[in-house]
This record gives C-alpha cells, sequence and structure tokens, in this order.
C-alpha cells in the first residue's frame, strides 16, 4: 500500500500439533492482514513420511526446515510484508533459528490441558499427525522464556477469541475493515 508507514511484524503461532496454531495464526491474519503460512507445508517427504509413521522427528531432521521457515519470513520481511507463521516451535534452539531470520519475531504459545489437545487430534481427519506423537511434543515443549517476546494464552478460548487476544496483545494493527469479530 502506498503510504503505509507500519513496521513490518512477524509473528509465530506456537505450541504442540492439536493446539489450533492453523486456526488461531489464520484467525490473526484475516484480522491484521499479516501474510499467512503453515511450517508444515514446508516439511520435505521424509519428514512427513516419518511423522504419519508415528515416528517422531529428531532435531537433525528439524533444522532445514526451520532454516527454510526463517528464509521464507526474511524474504518476506525484504519485500516489506508482515507474516503469521503457524509453527510448533517447541523449544528455544528452534525458535532461535526462526529468530535468525527476521528482526523482531514475535510468538504467540497456545498452551492447554493434554486432555483437550489429545480429544482435538483424536476428531482431527485428514492430517498426517497422529495423536501418539502428542507425548513426544509434550516432552520436548519449552515454555517462552522471559527474554522470548510473545505471548502465552489458553487454548480453552474459542479460536476467534484467542486470534483477538493475540492481536490486542501483540498490539497488531487491525486490517483496513476488520473490526471485532
Amino acid at each position: 500500500m502506498t503510504g503505509d508507514r507500519r513496521p513490518v511484524r512477524h509473528v509465530v503461532v506456537m505450541g504442540v500439533s492439536g493446539a489450533g496454531k492453523t486456526t488461531v495464526a489464520l484467525g490473526i491474519s484475516e484480522r491484521t492482514g499479516l501474510r499467512f503460512a503453515e511450517a508444515d507445508e514446508f516439511h520435505p517427504p521424509a519428514n512427513v513420511a516419518r511423522m504419519r509413521g508415528g515416528i517422531p522427528l529428531d532435531d537433525e531432521a528439524r533444522w532445514p526446515w526451520l532454516r527454510e521457515l526463517a528464509g521464507w519470513m526474511t524474504d518476506r520481511h525484504a519485500e516489506g510484508v508482515s507474516t503469521v507463521l503457524a509453527c510448533s516451535a517447541l523449544k528455544r534452539s528452534y525458535r532461535d533459528v526462526l529468530r535468525q531470520g527476521p528482526p523482531d519475531v514475535e510468538f504467540v504459545h497456545l498452551h492447554g490441558q493434554a486432555e483437550l489437545i489429545r480429544d482435538r487430534l483424536d476428531r482431527r481427519a485428514g492430517h498426517y499427525m497422529p495423536a501418539s506423537l502428542l507425548g513426544s511434543q509434550r516432552a520436548i515443549l519449552e515454555h517462552l522464556e522471559p527474554d522470548e517476546p510473545g505471548v502465552v494464552l489458553d487454548i480453552g478460548l474459542p479460536p476467534d477469541e484467542l486470534a483477538a487476544a493475540a492481536v490486542a496483545r501483540l498490539g497488531l494493527p487491525l486490517r483496513t475493515g476488520a473490526g471485532q469479530h
């Protein structure tokens, strides 16, 4: 947009599989106009096959994927485009890789009860990530540290409220014509 002086922002909606990352990230994108990307779509076929087979990814499999995501955000930053990425970002070291891309990456950590997440995974259709991998994800999850910019939201709230809360708490500007839902 000509004359639009808004700073370029990059938000990563993080958490374990089934926390609602994609739904909330899409809600943030709808409200703000930030360009959405689903990190799962960046996984190479070998990673997808491993997860589909119930084998958790190790760090060796994650590093190239995380670097590609950081590169995607960096490329958008160079274009002056703000982004919102749905990505597990479970460990501090993974978030550090994402922060090596554009400046000032912020996080929205969707956190909640394991039972609620397991129920969501059991009901989810068409996704390669089986509910059996939830335990391995929860085991490596490292919560945001005080020096990591972001917010933690409880997934017990409806997705629309989570997206609105993320936008408000991060101070993201609303898209022109986007009201409260």
